[in-house]
């Protein structure tokens, strides 16, 4: 039973890693498409999506 949590887990984390680049490459492209004068809401957003996903990552990590 333990062993298929850890896997389950494992599963979690990797997909969750995955879904982590994904986020961090749109950003980095919607970033370059903006100046420093203007950042989108998408932005923000995804920048929250980002932290919220990177949390839940550090969890698992730590088995809590």
């Amino acid at each position: 039973m333990e062993k298929a949590r850890q896997e389950q887990q494992y599963k979690d984390m990797k997909r969750d890693a995955e879904k982590l680049l994904e986020l961090a490459t749109e950003l980095n492209q919607e970033v370059e498409r903006s100046n420093e004068h203007t950042l989108s809401l998408d932005v923000m957003k995804k920048a929250e999506q980002i932290e919220k996903l990177a949390h839940s990552v550090k969890t698992r990590m730590r088995g809590d």
